[in-house]
């Protein structure tokens, strides 16, 4: 894993299974925004290998100009890898109880910003 994160990505970037590491690294940040997810994560104990724990603060580029405008769910993605960089809620993900909060205020966030139309 480099240290920079990748450009935007170019015709000419080398392919990994036919995908770009930007839109490896897309795809993977984006699946952050489902907290099932990050429960089946904490069941396999992946959130707690200092290897991926390093790879969630690399991750934070895509808060950040110009790669923020290609996450399709940017509220929960940014806000679910924020909390991924504290130790403790790596640990609480685990709980069903946390993982339905999360899936209700991402529903209830929904709901709300669909009335706004």
């Amino acid at each position: 894993m480099e240290d920079s994160p990748p450009p935007v990505p170019a015709d000419d970037e080398p392919k990994y299974g036919g995908y770009s590491r930007f839109e490896i690294e897309l795809e993977f940040v984006q699946s952050l925004a489902n907290p099932f997810y990050l429960n089946h994560l904490a069941s396999q104990k992946t959130l707690s290998e200092p290897a991926f724990v390093a790879y969630l603060d690399y991750l934070q580029y895509w808060s950040r100009p110009p790669y923020v405008k290609y996450l399709n769910y940017p509220g929960p993605t940014l806000k679910h890898l924020e909390l991924l960089q504290e130790e403790r809620f790596r640990q609480d993900i685990i709980s069903p109880d946390l993982v339905q909060a999360l899936a209700t205020d991402g529903a209830n966030a929904s709901v709300e910003w669909h009335k706004k139309d």
